[in-house]
């Protein structure tokens, strides 16, 4: 699939998190520090939360659920109660817009 542009570089502050939904994917799109972006799936592996709205800090996303924590810049599980990784997504940053690469 191609690059998708999702949203504006400049309209996410750092250290913050964003949803965004395309084709059938729900994305949490991350901005670490300076102009790092990732991009993972929104909902909790552990349980049906979106990820976007739990506390994001050092590349760390908590879930607003349960407090399970993942590494947004590998997917990993960092502890109970989550049981299963994180899908991410390639991102890179075109002309000023966020843009992820979804699988066909």
């Amino acid at each position: 699939m191609p690059w998708i542009d999702t949203i504006s570089s400049a309209d996410i502050e750092e250290n913050t998190a964003v949803s965004f939904k395309i084709g059938g994917f729900e994305l949490a799109i991350y901005r670490l520090d300076g102009d790092e972006f990732r991009a993972t799936d929104n909902i909790c592996t552990h349980a049906h939360a979106y990820l976007s709205e739990g506390w994001f800090e050092d590349g760390v996303i908590e879930c607003p659920l349960h407090a399970g924590c993942f590494d947004v810049r590998t997917g990993k599980g960092l502890g109970a109660p989550i049981t299963a990784d994180l899908r991410t997504y390639p991102v890179r940053v075109e002309a000023g817009m966020v843009q992820v690469e979804l699988p066909d």
